[in-house]
């Protein structure tokens, strides 16, 4: 099993479900209600796994991330984002010290 694999086949599946009906579809629920409908489901998500952080039980940690990423996949593929996109940036982050690749950004705004 590659995840690579697994976030591909979750990016179309996930794109298909924008055309799809908002009454037995979830994502095309979410989809159809919109942006901010999404970003409120993601901050949800976000939160809900901080507190099974704090909470220290490793399953519901787990859990809780899937459902996050989930939903901030269902995002990215609003915005037509594929994640293989997020993924080449954290490929180009990759051996490059957080201080020096925070410093970069502040030199380039």
């Amino acid at each position: 099993m590659n995840p690579a694999d697994i976030l591909d086949r979750l990016a179309q599946t996930l794109a298909a479900r924008k055309a799809a009906d908002p009454q037995v579809s979830y994502v095309a629920r979410l989809h159809h209600k919109g942006l901010d409908a999404i970003l409120k489901k993601v901050a949800e998500e976000a939160a809900e796994t901080l507190m099974a952080a704090k909470d220290g039980v490793r399953e519901k940690v787990v859990y809780e991330t899937a459902d996050l990423w989930f939903h901030t996949l269902v995002l990215l593929a609003h915005l037509d984002i594929h994640p293989d996109e997020v993924l080449a940036e954290l490929a180009r982050r990759e051996g490059i010290s957080g201080l020096e690749e925070k410093a970069a950004r502040k030199e380039a705004l």
